[in-house]
């Protein structure tokens, strides 16, 4: 019977209801993206992208407008920045992201310590999971919904993009497409993680799932699946151990996923430190 009161008490509050369905949402989206994101190398990307949606967020705050279209606006013209520096000048691509980043996420900081009064910072930040309004809900799923059905769609092009872009070109599929496509999955994505966890962890809800995944099976169809499910599982053990114990939500939710990381790089069947350890202990002494 207390296992039973353990599970239902936190989902007796509308709120942590919301916050539990909206954290699910955006780790099967994050989980799903991450898995490409890891193999194609583009993690810095993403950090970068999470970091330059910081002055949309805070525009759309100053003209009551909803905080998804300034983030999304704004990731948008990070990835178009990033590669147009990137391709119109000798300046590589790591460079390029780290000046475009750096100086959209000073542009944030600069209107936010401009108009201190009408924006609140942690939340931007570090998200306002449990304060999920009903029209923020519906944000999620809808941004959501839409990345998850293109990835489901264009999954087969984006697993060829990320391991053989010369085959891929070969088949007749346009790499800069695919490219672009996946930029701005990554934009959409980022505005969907951002209500859960806020600015500066949502690079973790879009590397740390499919990094995981990635120790745990050398199958990318398996990745696709144990991703998206390690995400849902520290989502659910996150909200329910920030109820418990008044913590950060979002925090508790991304600490959770580097718990589970941490387990995988110890004692992965195949590529945990640990694991290696004893089998070469094993063969010394069998020898």
């Amino acid at each position: 019977m207390y296992l039973v009161d353990f599970i239902v008490e936190p989902l007796q509050y509308t709120f942590i209801q919301r916050a539990l369905l909206v954290t699910v949402v955006a780790s099967i989206v994050c989980a799903v993206l991450s898995c490409w994101l890891v193999l194609i190398g583009w993690s810095l990307m993403g950090d970068a992208v999470s970091h330059a949606v910081l002055p949309g967020v805070a525009l759309s705050y100053l003209l009551g407008a909803p905080f998804a279209i300034g983030a999304l606006l704004f990731a948008l013209v990070a990835v178009g920045a990033i590669g147009l520096v990137r391709n119109t000048t000798l300046v590589k691509e790591d460079a390029a992201i780290g000046v475009v980043f750096t100086t959209l996420f000073a542009l944030g900081v600069v209107l936010i310590s401009k108009f201190p009064s009408q924006i609140d910072l942690n939340h931007i930040l570090f998200g306002n999971l449990l304060g999920v309004s009903q029209g923020d809900m519906w944000q999620v799923f809808v941004l959501g919904g839409l990345a998850f059905v293109v990835m489901v769609v264009k999954r087969r092009d984006f697993t060829l993009f990320a391991f053989d872009r010369t085959q891929a070109r070969a088949v007749g599929i346009s790499p800069t497409v695919i490219s672009g496509l996946m930029l701005t999955l990554l934009a959409l994505t980022t505005v969907v993680a951002l209500q859960a966890v806020g600015v500066i962890l949502v690079v973790a809800m879009l590397i740390t799932p499919g990094a995981t995944a990635y120790l745990l099976t050398h199958r990318f169809g398996r990745m696709l699946i144990l991703a998206p499910s390690i995400g849902v599982g520290c989502a659910v053990i996150g909200i329910y151990v920030s109820f418990y114990l008044d913590v950060s939500s979002g925090g508790t939710v991304v600490l959770a996923q580097g718990i589970v990381f941490t387990l995988a790089y110890l004692f992965s069947p195949t590529q945990g430190i640990v694991t290696r350890r004893l089998r070469r202990r094993e063969g010394a002494v069998a020898a």
